[in-house]
Protein backbone atom coordinates (compact mmCIF):
# COMPACT_ATOMS: atom_id res chain seq x y z
CA UNK A 1 0.00 0.00 0.00
CA UNK A 2 1.38 3.23 -1.17
CA UNK A 3 1.83 6.11 1.70
CA UNK A 4 -0.28 8.89 1.86
CA UNK A 5 -0.52 11.85 3.81
CA UNK A 6 -4.40 12.77 3.50
CA UNK A 7 -5.90 13.82 6.87
CA UNK A 8 -2.90 15.02 8.13
CA UNK A 9 -2.28 18.95 8.71
CA UNK A 10 1.20 19.39 6.36
CA UNK A 11 3.25 21.94 6.97
CA UNK A 12 6.61 22.85 4.42
CA UNK A 13 9.20 24.83 5.30
CA UNK A 14 12.10 26.05 3.86
CA UNK A 15 15.96 25.23 5.43
CA UNK A 16 16.20 29.00 6.37
CA UNK A 17 12.93 28.95 8.19
CA UNK A 18 13.44 25.92 10.38
CA UNK A 19 16.82 26.70 10.82
CA UNK A 20 19.88 29.92 11.28
CA UNK A 21 21.19 29.56 8.17
CA UNK A 22 21.65 33.15 7.54
CA UNK A 23 25.89 32.72 7.43
CA UNK A 24 25.93 30.09 4.56
CA UNK A 25 23.06 32.00 2.57
CA UNK A 26 24.90 35.35 1.86
CA UNK A 27 27.29 32.59 0.26
CA UNK A 28 24.34 31.30 -1.72
CA UNK A 29 23.42 35.18 -2.41
CA UNK A 30 26.33 35.31 -3.82
CA UNK A 31 25.40 33.32 -6.96
CA UNK A 32 28.33 30.72 -5.75
CA UNK A 33 26.33 27.29 -5.51
CA UNK A 34 29.65 25.76 -5.20
CA UNK A 35 31.35 27.66 -2.36
CA UNK A 36 27.86 26.97 -0.69
CA UNK A 37 27.87 23.49 -1.05
CA UNK A 38 31.35 23.10 -0.19
CA UNK A 39 30.61 25.42 3.02
CA UNK A 40 27.68 23.11 3.75
CA UNK A 41 29.46 20.41 3.48
CA UNK A 42 32.58 21.37 5.74
CA UNK A 43 29.30 21.76 8.23
CA UNK A 44 27.91 18.41 7.96
CA UNK A 45 28.38 17.39 10.94
CA UNK A 46 28.12 21.13 12.92
CA UNK A 47 24.64 21.36 14.09
CA UNK A 48 22.87 24.52 12.94
CA UNK A 49 20.92 26.66 15.45
CA UNK A 50 17.19 26.86 15.56
CA UNK A 51 15.77 29.43 13.15
CA UNK A 52 12.43 31.49 13.72
CA UNK A 53 9.72 28.72 12.87
CA UNK A 54 11.95 25.82 14.61
CA UNK A 55 9.70 26.09 17.63
CA UNK A 56 6.53 25.72 15.61
CA UNK A 57 7.76 23.01 14.08
CA UNK A 58 8.89 20.92 16.94
CA UNK A 59 5.75 21.57 18.28
CA UNK A 60 3.47 20.59 16.00
CA UNK A 61 5.26 17.39 15.13
CA UNK A 62 5.07 17.07 19.33
CA UNK A 63 1.09 16.02 17.78
CA UNK A 64 2.25 12.72 16.95
CA UNK A 65 3.81 11.85 19.92
CA UNK A 66 1.19 9.57 20.87
CA UNK A 67 1.60 7.44 17.72
CA UNK A 68 -1.23 8.65 15.97
CA UNK A 69 -0.09 10.87 12.56
CA UNK A 70 -1.44 13.73 12.71
CA UNK A 71 0.74 16.56 11.30
CA UNK A 72 3.52 16.13 8.57
CA UNK A 73 6.90 18.76 7.88
CA UNK A 74 8.00 18.48 4.45
CA UNK A 75 11.36 20.32 4.07
CA UNK A 76 11.22 22.57 0.49
CA UNK A 77 14.32 23.97 -0.20
CA UNK A 78 16.16 26.02 -2.64
CA UNK A 79 19.32 23.91 -1.39
CA UNK A 80 21.13 21.61 -3.14
CA UNK A 81 20.61 17.81 -2.22
CA UNK A 82 24.03 17.17 -0.91
CA UNK A 83 23.60 20.22 1.51
CA UNK A 84 19.95 18.98 2.50
CA UNK A 85 21.88 16.41 4.41
CA UNK A 86 23.38 18.58 7.04
CA UNK A 87 18.89 20.08 7.13
CA UNK A 88 18.32 16.58 8.04
CA UNK A 89 20.75 15.46 10.45
CA UNK A 90 20.20 18.92 11.98
CA UNK A 91 16.33 17.86 12.59
CA UNK A 92 17.53 14.60 14.34
CA UNK A 93 20.06 15.77 16.34
CA UNK A 94 17.02 18.47 17.80
CA UNK A 95 14.51 15.15 17.54
CA UNK A 96 12.24 16.44 15.09
CA UNK A 97 10.99 13.25 13.07
CA UNK A 98 11.10 14.73 9.42
CA UNK A 99 11.54 12.08 6.82
CA UNK A 100 10.40 13.83 3.76
CA UNK A 101 12.24 16.91 1.62
CA UNK A 102 12.67 18.42 -1.73
CA UNK A 103 15.93 20.26 -2.70
CA UNK A 104 15.66 21.80 -6.09
CA UNK A 105 19.44 23.77 -5.90
CA UNK A 106 18.38 27.17 -6.49
CA UNK A 107 15.13 26.85 -8.64
CA UNK A 108 11.92 27.65 -7.20
CA UNK A 109 10.39 24.97 -5.23
CA UNK A 110 6.96 25.95 -4.75
CA UNK A 111 5.82 23.76 -7.43
CA UNK A 112 5.34 20.98 -5.13
CA UNK A 113 2.98 22.51 -2.82
CA UNK A 114 0.25 21.10 -4.97
CA UNK A 115 1.11 17.50 -4.83
CA UNK A 116 2.14 18.09 -1.09
CA UNK A 117 -1.57 19.39 -0.61
CA UNK A 118 0.05 21.35 2.27
CA UNK A 119 -1.42 23.80 4.22
CA UNK A 120 0.97 25.82 5.24
CA UNK A 121 4.35 27.10 3.31
CA UNK A 122 6.90 29.30 5.17
CA UNK A 123 10.19 30.44 3.56
CA UNK A 124 12.36 33.41 3.86
CA UNK A 125 12.23 33.71 -0.22
CA UNK A 126 9.42 36.45 -1.04
CA UNK A 127 9.32 35.23 -4.43
CA UNK A 128 8.21 31.52 -3.81
CA UNK A 129 5.62 32.96 -0.61
CA UNK A 130 4.45 35.07 -3.44
CA UNK A 131 3.76 32.46 -5.95
CA UNK A 132 2.68 30.17 -2.99
CA UNK A 133 -0.26 32.82 -2.50
CA UNK A 134 -1.30 33.18 -5.73
CA UNK A 135 -1.77 29.51 -6.17
CA UNK A 136 -3.85 29.17 -3.45
CA UNK A 137 -1.57 27.70 -0.58
CA UNK A 138 -1.14 29.55 2.71
CA UNK A 139 2.41 30.75 2.71
CA UNK A 140 4.29 33.42 4.69
CA UNK A 141 7.74 34.80 4.30
CA UNK A 142 9.63 34.33 7.65
CA UNK A 143 11.86 37.29 9.24
CA UNK A 144 15.37 35.65 9.85
CA UNK A 145 15.89 37.86 12.38
CA UNK A 146 12.47 38.11 14.06
CA UNK A 147 12.64 36.82 18.29
CA UNK A 148 12.37 32.89 19.10
CA UNK A 149 9.50 31.63 20.47
CA UNK A 150 9.32 31.24 24.82
CA UNK A 151 9.66 28.27 25.95
CA UNK A 152 7.02 28.65 28.73
CA UNK A 153 4.38 26.83 26.81
CA UNK A 154 5.99 23.06 26.29
CA UNK A 155 2.71 21.03 25.51
CA UNK A 156 0.67 24.23 24.11
CA UNK A 157 1.39 25.22 20.62
CA UNK A 158 0.28 29.21 19.76
CA UNK A 159 -0.18 30.79 16.82
CA UNK A 160 -1.89 34.24 16.07
CA UNK A 161 -3.03 35.75 13.11
CA UNK A 162 -4.68 39.14 11.92
CA UNK A 163 -7.68 39.78 10.41
CA UNK A 164 -7.94 41.37 7.57
CA UNK A 165 -6.16 40.04 4.01
CA UNK A 166 -4.99 36.95 6.32
CA UNK A 167 -7.85 35.36 7.77
CA UNK A 168 -10.18 37.25 6.11
CA UNK A 169 -10.66 39.22 2.78
CA UNK A 170 -9.15 42.40 2.15
CA UNK A 171 -12.91 43.64 1.24
CA UNK A 172 -12.37 46.24 4.32
CA UNK A 173 -9.09 46.76 3.97
CA UNK A 174 -9.95 48.39 0.31
CA UNK A 175 -12.45 50.79 1.76
CA UNK A 176 -10.15 51.74 4.66
CA UNK A 177 -7.30 52.52 1.85
CA UNK A 178 -9.73 54.64 -0.68
CA UNK A 179 -11.91 56.51 2.00
CA UNK A 180 -10.32 56.42 5.39
CA UNK A 181 -11.08 55.17 8.81
CA UNK A 182 -14.73 56.65 9.00
CA UNK A 183 -16.21 55.27 5.49
CA UNK A 184 -14.27 51.64 7.06
CA UNK A 185 -16.46 51.47 10.19
CA UNK A 186 -19.56 52.73 8.54
CA UNK A 187 -19.00 49.76 5.69
CA UNK A 188 -18.25 47.11 8.58
CA UNK A 189 -21.35 48.66 10.63
CA UNK A 190 -23.59 48.33 8.04
CA UNK A 191 -22.47 44.88 7.15
CA UNK A 192 -21.89 43.17 10.70
CA UNK A 193 -24.07 40.47 9.98
CA UNK A 194 -22.80 40.00 6.38
CA UNK A 195 -19.67 37.11 6.66
CA UNK A 196 -16.43 38.43 5.17
CA UNK A 197 -15.17 36.99 2.29
CA UNK A 198 -11.87 34.19 3.63
CA UNK A 199 -8.73 35.31 2.72
CA UNK A 200 -5.83 33.44 2.47
CA UNK A 201 -5.28 32.01 5.44
CA UNK A 202 -8.65 30.59 5.98
CA UNK A 203 -7.48 26.83 4.97
CA UNK A 204 -4.91 26.91 7.61
CA UNK A 205 -7.14 27.82 10.31
CA UNK A 206 -9.93 25.39 9.28
CA UNK A 207 -7.04 22.53 9.22
CA UNK A 208 -6.03 23.82 12.97
CA UNK A 209 -9.98 23.25 13.87
CA UNK A 210 -9.75 20.02 12.74
CA UNK A 211 -6.50 19.22 14.09
CA UNK A 212 -7.58 20.40 17.45
CA UNK A 213 -10.75 18.29 17.68
CA UNK A 214 -8.58 15.18 15.74
CA UNK A 215 -6.39 15.77 19.24
CA UNK A 216 -8.17 15.32 21.81
CA UNK A 217 -5.65 12.57 23.44
CA UNK A 218 -2.60 14.29 22.62
CA UNK A 219 -0.27 15.54 25.19
CA UNK A 220 -0.52 18.83 23.19
CA UNK A 221 -2.86 21.73 22.87
CA UNK A 222 -3.88 24.32 20.41
CA UNK A 223 -4.42 28.27 21.24
CA UNK A 224 -5.05 30.29 18.49
CA UNK A 225 -5.32 34.42 18.60
CA UNK A 226 -6.65 36.82 16.55
CA UNK A 227 -4.90 39.94 16.63
CA UNK A 228 -6.05 42.78 14.56
CA UNK A 229 -6.28 46.97 13.86
CA UNK A 230 -9.35 46.65 13.86
CA UNK A 231 -11.79 48.27 17.02
CA UNK A 232 -15.66 48.54 18.31
CA UNK A 233 -17.67 49.05 16.37
CA UNK A 234 -16.20 47.11 13.18
CA UNK A 235 -15.02 44.23 16.14
CA UNK A 236 -18.60 42.31 15.41
CA UNK A 237 -18.37 41.84 11.94
CA UNK A 238 -14.70 39.61 12.64
CA UNK A 239 -16.51 37.70 15.18
CA UNK A 240 -19.85 37.03 13.18
CA UNK A 241 -17.27 35.88 10.25
CA UNK A 242 -15.22 33.46 12.67
CA UNK A 243 -19.31 32.38 14.09
CA UNK A 244 -20.72 31.73 10.38
CA UNK A 245 -17.29 29.68 9.40
CA UNK A 246 -17.86 27.18 12.81
CA UNK A 247 -14.29 27.70 13.98
CA UNK A 248 -13.29 29.03 16.68
CA UNK A 249 -10.25 31.18 18.30
CA UNK A 250 -9.13 31.25 21.86
CA UNK A 251 -8.50 34.97 22.26
CA UNK A 252 -9.33 37.84 20.48
CA UNK A 253 -7.62 41.46 20.77
CA UNK A 254 -9.24 44.20 19.00
CA UNK A 255 -6.24 46.74 19.15
CA UNK A 256 -7.93 50.11 17.19
CA UNK A 257 -4.93 50.75 15.60
CA UNK A 258 -2.28 50.37 18.67
CA UNK A 259 1.37 48.89 17.73
CA UNK A 260 0.95 44.53 17.81
CA UNK A 261 4.44 43.96 19.20
CA UNK A 262 3.60 44.13 23.15
CA UNK A 263 0.13 42.57 23.18
CA UNK A 264 1.45 39.56 21.06
CA UNK A 265 4.91 39.57 23.76
CA UNK A 266 1.88 38.19 26.36
CA UNK A 267 0.64 35.86 24.41
CA UNK A 268 3.80 34.50 23.44
CA UNK A 269 3.07 33.02 20.07
CA UNK A 270 4.89 30.34 18.35
CA UNK A 271 4.22 31.76 15.09
CA UNK A 272 2.49 35.27 14.17
CA UNK A 273 1.17 36.38 10.54
CA UNK A 274 0.30 39.39 9.46
CA UNK A 275 -0.51 41.32 5.82
CA UNK A 276 1.48 44.58 7.19
CA UNK A 277 5.19 44.89 6.54
CA UNK A 278 4.98 48.01 9.82
CA UNK A 279 3.17 45.20 12.42
CA UNK A 280 5.18 42.74 11.24
CA UNK A 281 8.83 44.15 12.03
CA UNK A 282 6.76 45.69 14.91
CA UNK A 283 6.05 42.15 16.08
CA UNK A 284 9.61 40.52 14.96
CA UNK A 285 11.13 42.19 18.50
CA UNK A 286 8.92 40.14 20.34
CA UNK A 287 7.04 36.76 18.95
CA UNK A 288 8.51 34.72 15.49
CA UNK A 289 6.74 36.39 12.78
CA UNK A 290 5.89 36.02 8.99
CA UNK A 291 4.70 38.14 6.34
CA UNK A 292 1.60 37.47 4.13
CA UNK A 293 2.22 39.41 0.89
CA UNK A 294 -1.86 39.61 0.31
CA UNK A 295 -4.27 41.93 -0.08
CA UNK A 296 -4.05 45.93 -1.29
CA UNK A 297 -1.48 45.90 0.97
CA UNK A 298 1.27 43.87 -1.25
CA UNK A 299 0.65 44.93 -4.97
CA UNK A 300 2.30 42.05 -6.97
Amino acid sequence: MSASLDGRLVVAISSRALFDFEEENQVFEAKDDRAYMRLQQERLDVPARPGVAHSLVRKLLAFNADGAPRVEVVILSRNDPMSGLRVFRSAKRDGLPIERGVFTRGAAPWHYLKPLRAHLFLSANDEDVRAALAAGTPAARVLPHAARASAAHPHEMRIAFDGDAVLFSDEAERVFQKDGLDAFQRHEVKRAGKPLPPGPFKPLLDALHLLRSHAAGSPMRLRTALVTARGAPAHERAIRTLMDWEVEVDEALFLGGLPKGEFLREFEPDFFFDDQTGHIENAASHVPAGHVAAGIRNPA
